[in-house]
């Protein structure tokens, strides 16, 4: 990943993602108008922050964008594996983890604050797409079922697929309990000790390998992974589980522009 600062944010862009016409960006919690423990960027409207701060701070993001509020596409994230086809601006009228698009000028937009962001790119046939894959989100396998939808809907080749693994809780602050170790026994199998870290703490659960781990297995070949923790960089990202639950969600974006 490459750190990008504006006059106001700190974001990041993907390497492998930078295709002619393709915007994509995850942006830190840095540059807004929230006061703590939601400092600063902070884009969830349902974690307690003052509404004009977020409503605010949306636009300090779409203005470093250059893009407007009619171009944004919103769902409802609800830890499924449900992938929304976008023709249109959308204002979360729908419940899903994954949104998926060839239309140019819409900017589709998930929320993050541990959960993994995970960025898709069809240069071949100008799609794009971003899910968001929390423990339950990666065990139903929501990255495998954003690459199915791409290949239905616009005719992605899998093996033409770019995807990012983005700042998401790292294997080293996400110990798990029995029960979702079992799930991921139980989807991931015989590749499961590549997922689950056993120490003197615990069961560790590895989310960017299981998702790479799905992603390979739609038939990707290209996976870029952050490999930045949350957890461990709360000063730049925000951290359900380090914060303790009181805490704000960070943005990622991507479009055809």
């Amino acid at each position: 990943m490459i750190s990008y600062k504006t006059n106001r944010t700190k974001n990041f862009k993907f390497e492998t993602l930078r295709f002619p016409g393709v915007i994509q960006t995850i942006f830190t919690r840095h540059g807004g108008l929230s006061q703590a423990p939601w400092a600063s960027l902070n884009l969830g409207g349902t974690v307690g922050d003052e509404p004009s701060h977020v409503k605010g701070n949306l636009e300090i993001l779409l203005k470093s964008l250059g893009c407007r509020s009619e171009q944004l596409v919103q769902v409802r994230q609800i830890h499924s594996a449900n992938v929304i086809v976008a023709n249109n601006p959308l204002d979360a009228i729908y419940q899903g983890d994954a949104i998926i698009s060839d239309t140019p000028g819409l900017l589709l937009l998930m929320r993050f604050a541990d959960c993994v962001p995970i960025l898709f790119v069809d240069p071949v046939n100008n799609a794009v797409g971003i899910a968001h894959a929390g423990w339950q989100g990666t065990v139903k396998q929501v990255s495998f079922h954003t690459v199915r939808a791409m290949e239905t809907n616009f005719g992605t080749n899998p093996s033409d697929l770019f995807t990012a693994i983005g700042p998401s809780i790292g294997p080293d602050h996400y110990t798990v309990g029995a029960d979702v170790v079992k799930r991921v026994e139980d989807v991931y199998a015989d590749k499961s000790d590549e997922i689950l870290i056993k120490d003197d703490d615990g069961v560790k659960l590895d989310l960017w390998k299981a998702n790479e781990i799905s992603l390979r297995g739609a038939g990707v070949r290209n996976v870029e992974v952050s490999e930045i923790c949350t957890g461990c960089n709360t000063g730049d990202w925000y951290s359900h589980r380090e914060e303790n639950g009181k805490t704000g969600r960070f943005a990622a974006v991507i479009g055809l522009m």
